[in-house]
């Protein structure tokens, strides 16, 4: 199955944005990950990749923590 640009696109975006999340946190980015997941960072990601990937990592990491922190997340 081959994904079209704007999937691949979005993927590699969420894949950078992980790994900064964890970089920041200084944990790995499996949990990094599984954090995002389970306190719905990543459906954040998902259903606004097209405002968010417009913003720096900076800002959007910030977006993440909030996100994570209202759905009961404790990462700050």
């Amino acid at each position: 199955m081959t994904m079209s640009r704007e999937d691949h696109n979005t993927v590699g975006y969420v894949v950078a944005l992980i790994n900064e999340f964890s970089a920041k946190f200084q944990i790995q980015p499996r949990q990094a990950y599984a954090y995002l997941k389970r306190f719905k960072g990543l459906d954040y990601l998902y259903k606004h990749y097209n405002v968010v990937h417009t913003f720096s990592f900076k800002d959007s990491v910030e977006a993440l923590v909030e996100v994570c922190k209202n759905n009961g997340g404790k990462l700050q």
